[in-house]
């Protein structure tokens, strides 16, 4: 399947942003789906996943009441609505989808399709 992440752009600390992601494929109600984060330097990072029916979601600690993950599968999209933004939320963010069993919803290595990214950058 072949993500497609958009959405980001440069917005003031304390805004809001609301990334897409966008699959290619009609089995796109198949996969759980996760985003990710990576800022120079640093690891990539977990930050919110939802589950193939959308029906359970988990959130990083650092994201947990500003970010939401949902999903339409009927528009085979995914999204992650973003508020109160911070500098420290400037990063390049990532869609990824996966299937099958050991589900780890926070491991990158679960994962086996990515998108291409998207940078979001925070100024204060």
């Amino acid at each position: 399947v072949q993500l497609q992440a958009s959405g980001g752009g440069l917005v003031q600390a304390g805004g809001s942003l609301r990334l897409s992601c966008t699959a290619s494929e009609r089995t796109f109600g198949n996969y759980n789906m996760a985003w990710f984060r990576q800022a120079p330097g640093k690891e990539r990072e977990f930050l919110a996943a939802v589950s193939w029916s959308g029906g359970y979601t988990y959130s990083a600690d650092s994201v947990k009441g500003r970010f939401t993950i949902s999903r339409d599968n009927a528009k085979s999209t995914m999204y992650l609505q973003m508020d109160s933004l911070k500098p420290e939320d400037t990063a390049v963010y990532y869609c990824a989808a996966g299937s099958g069993p050991h589900y780890d919803h926070s491991s990158p290595r679960w994962y086996r399709y990515w998108g291409q990214g998207t940078l979001v950058t925070v100024s204060s």
